[in-house]
């Protein structure tokens, strides 16, 4: 058994001991830091006061809308994780909004940017979600459940870039990666 297998393993053992909503998380490799009693909790996040927009604010609930609102809450906070990520690093614009709406060589980063549909955010409830979210990690949260990741993609696709990539985790229906 490789090693990433082993840890794939032991977190679908532990989650289902434990009852814990993490049984879609598989990592390839231990999270020495996963806190999971922080901001990672949705009794965590509905105890939190209705959050304040900005437009960082703004731009990063409706990359989590309308990118992972059918994902565990688990998955939608590894989407949030890629985003800051990218902000943090020096490859790619340094606002969420920028990251958001960056386009590069002839497609945009986030599909639902240039699909010519309106985004409006009709479900309320994955709304307020996506803006609690939102919320807890523009204000630092940990970023443990990617790895660094700078790029995911549903199971549904294989973008050539995967080649070059080193896979970090496995959240619902979305693998990540970072260079």
């Amino acid at each position: 058994m490789r090693l990433h297998q082993f840890w794939a393993a032991a977190a679908v053992a532990v989650a289902t001991l434990t009852g814990a909503a993490f049984a879609d998380v598989t990592v390839d490799r231990p999270d020495r830091t996963n806190n999971p009693g922080f901001a990672h909790s949705l009794d965590y996040l509905q105890s939190l006061p209705a959050p304040t927009a900005d437009a960082e604010w703004q731009c990063l609930t409706k990359a989590l809308y309308f990118e992972a609102r059918g994902e565990s809450l688990m998955g939608q906070f590894a989407v949030a994780e890629v985003i800051l990520n990218r902000v943090d690093s020096p490859k790619y614009p340094n606002t969420v909004c920028g990251v958001v709406e960056q386009g590069g060589k002839g497609a945009c980063q986030f599909s639902y940017t240039c699909d010519g549909a309106r985004d409006t955010m009709a479900e309320k409830g994955a709304a307020d979600l996506a803006g609690r979210i939102a919320r807890v990690m523009l204000d630092g949260a940990p970023r443990n459940l990617t790895y660094g990741a700078t790029h995911f993609h549903t199971r549904n696709v294989k973008p050539s870039w995967t080649r070059r990539f080193e896979r970090t985790a496995s959240i619902g229906a979305h693998l990540f990666y970072r260079p």
